[in-house]
């Protein structure tokens, strides 16, 4: 199976369970690669046929502002199931960061696979 994938994608929302993580926006990176059959989009060269990235990542930016969950683990979960229905993709890999969540990391997170290869 083919994959179709989104990398680094920056969103700022409303997440965590301290005090000042429910009033202070925090920046999360998404990565999202995602099963996906390309030879019908590359043979016809339609939009329509492929499974539109831009579309994806503008549904995920659009979830994860108006969605103020208090962990990483909910968002995800929440995106994956998103993904998976609105876009009928079969199998996905999540990856949700937290850039400065710890001071001495880069960044922390989950990543998540759900669906199948199949």
């Amino acid at each position: 199976m083919d994959r179709v994938y989104i990398r680094g994608l920056e969103v700022e929302t409303i997440i965590g369970i301290y005090d000042w993580e429910r009033v202070t926006p925090q920046l999360l990176v998404i990565d999202l690669e995602m099963a996906w059959d390309i030879s019908e989009a590359a043979r016809s060269e339609n939009i329509d046929a492929a499974l539109n990235y831009k579309s994806v990542s503008d549904r995920v930016i659009e979830h994860v502002q108006t969605n103020h969950c208090l962990l990483i683990e909910t968002l995800a979960e929440q995106l994956a199931a998103l993904v998976m229905s609105e876009f009928s993709v079969p199998w996905l890999c999540l990856e949700v960061n937290k850039p400065g969540a710890v001071p001495a990391a880069r960044t922390v997170g989950v990543r998540i696979e759900r669906g199948s290869l199949a």
